[in-house]
């Protein structure tokens, strides 16, 4: 996870063409061309050296990610229906389960790709133990 010196790891305004805000991408540009990041994707280049090393540790012994659903989706308020799968389509990169937390409820408790081990948990927590 890449954080900036004013403690945000995304830009403001995030939308369905900005998944990270607008200019969210330029704060994580020392991990896209790392071999840990292509392989995510199914590519076997990428750079190696100290960058690809600490992107590696990010991923080692991780058994599964949480994550807000702010993260998961530029949809806001109540769920309009369960269309979204996530940025990544068919093929996430985390390969783990993922948990997202949200105040509101959603209908579906598992996307499970067909190819992959990826598989997406919504869980419903009340605002009030946020």
């Amino acid at each position: 996870m890449t954080i900036s010196l004013d403690r945000y790891g995304a830009g403001p305004k995030q939308d369905v063409d900005n998944p990270l805000g607008k200019r969210g991408s330029t704060l994580h540009q020392w991990f896209y061309p790392t071999r840990t990041f292509q392989q995510m994707f199914g590519k076997e280049t990428g750079t190696t050296g100290v960058d690809d090393d600490y992107a590696a540790r990010g991923f080692d012994n991780i058994g599964g990610w949480m994550m807000g659903r702010n993260i998961f989706t530029p949809q806001r308020g109540p769920w309009p229906d369960d269309s979204w799968r996530g940025w990544c389509g068919d093929n996430p990169p985390y390969h783990v389960p993922v948990f997202v937390l949200t105040s509101l409820g959603y209908t579906v408790s598992e996307h499970v790709p067909s190819d992959n081990a990826t598989h997406v948990v919504f869980s419903k927590c009340p605002r009030k133990d946020l």
